[in-house]
C-alpha cells in the first residue's frame, strides 16, 4: 500500500515546475490525470533530447500519469473540467493570471461545485503584486531571486546552476503544499487555494545569504566553490586534474592538518580564526592537495573521517556503487523506446510501499477511459466530443 493511493489529483500543468510535483505525489501513489492539448501536448514533448517521436525532457517529470487530451478554449471541454473538478481531491494548474478564471475554471467556480477541492495555482509572480503579469522563465526566477548573484567564481560574473533550479524547488515547494493542504482538510472538511509564485519559492531558498544580511548588513559576494562561513569548504584540484570537495568543522581541523603534513604559525583550530585567515589557509591546503592524486587524497581523509567527496559528473554518480546499492536508477517501457532508464524517488518507507518507477503516459492515452469511469460517458458522447475536437 502506498501513502497517496487514495488521492486523484487533476494536473492541467505544463513543462516543469507542476509536473515535477504531481509526478512525486504520483510516484507516492496518487491517481494523476494530466489534461493535455488534443494534437500537441503538453510543449516538453517535443523538447530536446528527442527518441524519435518522444522527448526524454518530458520522461523525466511526466511518470506513473494518465494522460487525456481536453481543448480548455471549448466550452464541453471546460465542462469536462468542471465535471472531473468535482470527482478529485486536488487541481494544479500553472496558467498566467487571470487565464483559468476567463474559462470559468479558476478557485471561486470550481470550489462552489466541489467544496473539498485543494486547488494549486502556480506561476512566476503569484496572482497579486506589481509583477503578477509579468512572464518569466527558470533562469529568470533565479536571477531575480537572488541566487544566480550567490553562484560564480570570485571576482566573476552570475553564473547559472547547471540545473533548472528555480523550477524543480518549486516543484518542491507545490507538493509540499498540496500535502499541508490536504492534511488541513482532513480537520476542517473544506478545501482551500495556494496562489504559489516561484519567485516567492527562490526567495524562501536564500536562508542562510539572507540570514547573513539581516544580521550583518552583508550582500554575499561569489565565492566559487568556497563557503562564506566556515573555511575549510571549498573544491580542490588533485594531481590528477581530478577535482575533490571537501568541508572541515574544528573537530576535524587537527586530522586533516596531521594527514596532509600541513603546519600553520597562527592558531587556526577554531573556525573563526579560519575564516579571519582565509587566504593562507586555502593557499596552502590548495598547494599540498595539488601534489596527491585524488583517490589517494579521498582514502587519506576517509580514514580519519574527515568528510571529502569526489566531485562527480552524471555518468559518475549515476554509476556509484552506493547510487546502486540504494537503488536510484531505475527503468520503464515506453512503446516504440523500450526500456528506458529513470530515476527514482529519493524515499525508502518502512511502514508503507516504496514509491515505484512508471511509464510516462502516450498523449490521450487514457481519455476514454477516464471520461467513462469518471464521468460515465458514453462511447457516443464521447466520439461527439472526438467530432467537435473538444477532446
Amino acid at each position: 500500500m502506498q501513502p497517496l493511493q487514495h488521492l486523484t489529483i487533476l494536473d492541467l500543468s505544463r513543462v516543469l515546475a507542476c509536473p515535477f510535483a504531481s509526478m512525486i505525489l504520483a510516484e507516492l501513489g496518487a491517481t494523476v490525470i494530466k489534461v493535455e492539448q488534443p494534437g500537441i501536448g503538453d510543449e516538453t514533448r517535443g523538447f530536446e533530447p528527442r527518441l524519435a517521436q518522444d522527448s526524454a525532457y518530458y520522461f523525466a517529470c511526466n511518470r506513473s500519469k494518465a494522460s487525456i487530451t481536453v481543448d480548455l478554449r471549448q466550452p464541453e471541454g471546460q465542462n469536462i473540467i468542471r465535471e472531473l473538478a468535482q470527482k478529485v481531491d486536488v487541481m494544479v494548474e500553472n496558467f498566467p493570471t487571470g487565464t483559468l478564471g476567463r474559462y470559468g475554471l479558476d478557485f471561486s467556480m470550481l470550489s462552489a461545485l466541489n467544496p473539498q477541492l485543494v486547488y494549486v495555482s502556480c506561476t512566476g509572480f503569484g496572482h497579486s503584486g506589481p509583477y503578477a503579469h509579468k512572464k518569466g522563465y527558470d533562469t529568470v526566477f533565479q536571477a531575480m531571486g537572488g541566487l544566480m548573484s550567490l553562484t560564480g567564481e570570485k571576482g566573476g560574473g552570475p553564473v547559472k546552476p547547471g540545473l533548472p533550479l528555480a523550477d524543480l524547488s518549486s516543484g518542491l515547494w507545490v507538493a509540499i503544499g498540496i500535502l499541508a493542504m490536504l492534511c488541513g482538510r482532513e480537520k476542517t472538511g473544506r478545501g482551500a487555494h495556494l496562489d504559489f509564485s516561484m519567485l516567492d519559492g527562490q526567495v524562501s531558498l536564500l536562508t542562510l545569504a539572507a540570514a547573513r544580511y539581516f544580521a550583518l548588513g552583508e550582500v554575499p559576494t561569489r565565492l566559487g566553490t568556497e563557503h562564506p562561513g566556515r573555511v575549510p569548504s571549498a573544491t580542490f584540484c588533485c594531481k590528477d586534474g581530478k577535482f575533490a570537495h571537501l568541508t572541515a568543522s574544528d573537530q576535524h581541523w587537527q586530522a586533516l592538518c596531521k594527514v596532509l603534513g600541513l603546519n600553520f604559525d597562527l592558531d587556526l583550530s577554531s573556525n573563526d580564526m579560519r575564516v579571519k585567515h582565509r587566504e593562507i589557509v586555502m593557499q596552502k591546503l590548495t598547494e599540498r592537495i595539488s601534489k596527491i592524486e585524488r583517490a589517494q587524497l579521498l582514502q587519506m581523509l576517509d580514514a580519519v573521517e574527515v568528510p571529502i567527496g569526489p566531485v562527480n559528473d552524471v555518468a559518475e554518480i549515476l554509476s556509484d556503487p552506493q547510487v546502486r546499492a540504494r537503488g536510484l536508477v531505475g527503468s520503464f517501457d515506453y512503446p516504440g523506446v523500450g526500456e528506458f532508464k529513470a530515476l527514482a524517488l529519493p524515499y525508502k518507507f518502512l511502514g508503507w510501499d516504496n514509491p515505484a518507477i512508471g511509464a510516462p503516459p502516450l498523449l490521450g492515452g487514457d481519455t476514454e477511459r477516464i471520461l467513462a469511469e469518471k464521468l460515465g460517458y458514453s462511447q457516443e458522447k464521447i466520439q461527439t466530443l472526438k467530432a467537435a475536437k473538444a477532446i
